[in-house]
């Protein structure tokens, strides 16, 4: 590794000192901080664009004119040198790069192995069990639809195995036709593992072998005169045929990712079309960090050099632009991957119209999050207005407090700024040490754990601190910074309005000691409500988290129309809370005593 450093940074004298050999080069700024990472097949080449030339686009310029130090790091290949530039990309965040910002790992479906009964499952998270992966797939929800259609068409059991290993008679699944009641010997196991080496098939893109089989029993079933079993895989071929129809999309390879990608205003999309086994498994959209203001190639390169490090890569990428090294990136990807990788630009045929829709789905996606963003921009500027600040606030913090009958008290904090709310700054206070229920000693403790850390120069400062509360939880906040000292923060009481009406709420300035009443047509009071709404949001569900914990009480007994005999039902139904939470309204109304209404009522209930 090579470095430079001085108070004036010197480009010319240090490109002089550098190889001809790929490589990787980064720059600093003079407190440290790294400003930029690059690649280079030859890094005195490379690197001497940036201080050799007598002209260089404004962006750029902008760049080197921070420049105080520089590293470089030899690498045996390009290829090399592509993988070190996009791991260092990743981990380190660089200012001026772009930047793929996604922590989410894809879920699959899972099928357990060794067992009489193998099952199926949603699986998020590292694939180190016994048994078979499919997918990945692009949400959960495609996750969930996909078990929910495998449960209709083959019948494989879904339950826990602790759930299925205590039953003594057949679920609801039994009764309903979702299950061939394995858990109390309904099914040999000869029978469920041909239903299992089904769902295998199906899930491997083998549709149509599957169909071709059973047509085959379907024949064999008639010809026996067991015609119940023959109108059983009748209508099972039915559906599969009409599945069939509706998901294959022909012309797809076996593996392949269609990427797309579309900016304005500064604000880029890149959308992922999926196909595996022949099948389209939906899009997923991403919103790179822009930086700078590269091309759209610029950013789609960055974004398959990130995108696949940690993730199966296909073997073919379509894609809506020609990018500079894309036969670089097919090496890099085929060695990490061990199979060839292609990455096409110029399609015809299906795969243009893919394209297309991959495109078009950028394109939406993409003027989606604009208005969002404008209208989110108009909320901060009215509140600007409103509260006198010379500034739109950068950031807003709100507290919250819930508790049942002062019984496991959390307070919340949640943040947000100008691209609305940052979930990673949100905070929960489980407070201790108060007379139960006392709202006001409640709002101190978390107050003075959050702004002690400010106090002792440490953690973000909000410009505007909301607490949901009338004068008297602001007299709070405001006893708080002033006992530890802190300044220059807006404090805004949220008090709610005449029959706790929506749009008719107070706003309580601490400052100016006045009340105002901004209507329901306030922009300011639109995000001020969104804001508190999230806040409130989070404190119920953190508070419930405690409160279970604590005396181990299902979150179904706060739910009216409830009782003992649903409760018990619903838990035996989907083999415990986690999966009556991942049950939709209309699942949970197949259990016995549930209408709409009361479906409607838990669900909201476990997805506070």
């Amino acid at each position: 590794m090579q470095h430079a450093s001085s108070q004036a940074f010197d480009g010319k004298a240090f490109v002089s000192t550098l190889t001809t050999s790929p490589g990787v080069y980064r720059y600093f700024n003079e407190d440290g901080e790294l400003l930029y990472v690059g690649k280079a097949s030859n890094l005195k080449k490379r690197v001497g664009s940036y201080f050799l030339k007598p002209r260089m686009e404004p962006r750029i310029a902008a760049m080197v004119a921070q420049i105080a130090r520089a590293e470089t790091t030899v690498t045996r290949t390009e290829a090399e040198a592509l993988l070190l530039e996009s791991q260092l990309i990743k981990v380190l965040k660089p200012r001026y790069n772009i930047l793929l910002r996604d922590d989410k790992s894809y879920p699959y479906i899972y099928l357990s192995g060794s067992e009489d009964y193998p099952r199926l499952a949603f699986h998020r998270g590292a694939r180190n069990q016994p048994g078979r992966y499919f997918g990945p797939f692009p949400s959960a929800f495609a996750v969930r639809e996909s078990l929910n259609l495998m449960q209709k068409l083959f019948k494989v059991r879904q339950c826990e195995d602790s759930y299925f290993r205590n039953r003594s008679r057949p679920c609801l699944q039994y009764q309903i036709g979702r299950c061939t009641g394995p858990c109390v010997g309904l099914i040999s196991v000869e029978d469920y593992r041909g239903d299992v080496r089904h769902a295998e098939m199906f899930l491997d893109g083998r549709s149509s072998a599957v169909i071709d089989e059973l047509v085959d029993a379907m024949e064999q079933a008639s010809a026996a005169l067991n015609f119940e079993r023959a109108a059983a895989l009748r209508d099972q071929v039915a559906a599969l045929r009409k599945l069939h129809a509706q998901n294959h999309v022909q012309g797809a390879t076996a593996d392949m990712d269609v990427i797309a990608c579309r900016m304005e205003a500064g604000i880029v999309c890149v959308s992922v079309l999926f196909f595996r086994n022949g099948l389209s498994l939906g899009t997923r959209d991403f919103y790179p960090r822009l930086p700078l203001d590269p091309e759209p190639a610029d950013v789609l390169a960055q974004f398959i050099a990130q995108y696949y490090l940690d993730r199966l890569v296909p073997r073919e990428i379509i894609l809506g632009e020609d990018v500079a090294d894309a036969q670089l990136l097919s090496e890099m990807l085929a060695q990490q991957c061990g199979h060839a990788v292609e990455i096409k630009t110029r399609v015809r045929g299906d795969r243009a119209q893919f394209l297309q829709m991959a495109e078009r789905n950028a394109q939406a996606s993409l003027t989606s999050r604009i208005a969002s963003r404008q209208t989110l921009g108009t909320r901060f500027e009215d509140l600007r207005n409103l509260l006198g600040l010379d500034e739109p606030p950068r950031r807003i913090e709100c507290f919250d407090i819930s508790h049942t009958r002062g019984e496991a008290t959390v307070a919340s904090c949640v943040v947000f700024g100008p691209e609305g709310p940052e979930k990673s700054h949100y905070r929960r206070f489980n407070i201790s040490g108060i007379t139960p229920g006392d709202d006001y000693a409640a709002m101190h403790q978390a107050l003075t754990r959050r702004f002690r850390k400010v106090a002792e120069g440490e953690g973000a400062r909000p410009d505007v601190l909301l607490i949901d509360g009338g004068s008297g939880q602001v007299a709070q906040a405001l006893d708080v910074l002033g006992e530890l000292g802190v300044t220059g923060i807006e404090v805004v009481g949220v008090a709610k309005g005449p029959g706790r009406r929506a749009g008719e709420e107070t706003l309580i300035l601490a400052s100016s000691h006045r009340e105002i009443h901004p209507g329901p047509s306030s922009p300011a009071l639109h995000l001020v409500a969104a804001v508190r709404d999230e806040s409130h949001r989070f404190a119920i569900r953190g508070h419930r988290k405690r409160r279970e914990k604590a005396r181990e009480r299902s979150v179904l007994e706060d739910v009216q129309g409830v009782g003992a005999r649903r409760r018990t039902a619903l838990l035996k139904a989907f083999g415990g809370l986690a999966g009556v939470e991942a049950a939709g309204v209309e699942e949970l109304m197949q259990v016995k005593g549930i209408d709409r209404g009361l479906a409607e009522r838990i669900y909201g209930a476990l997805h506070v």
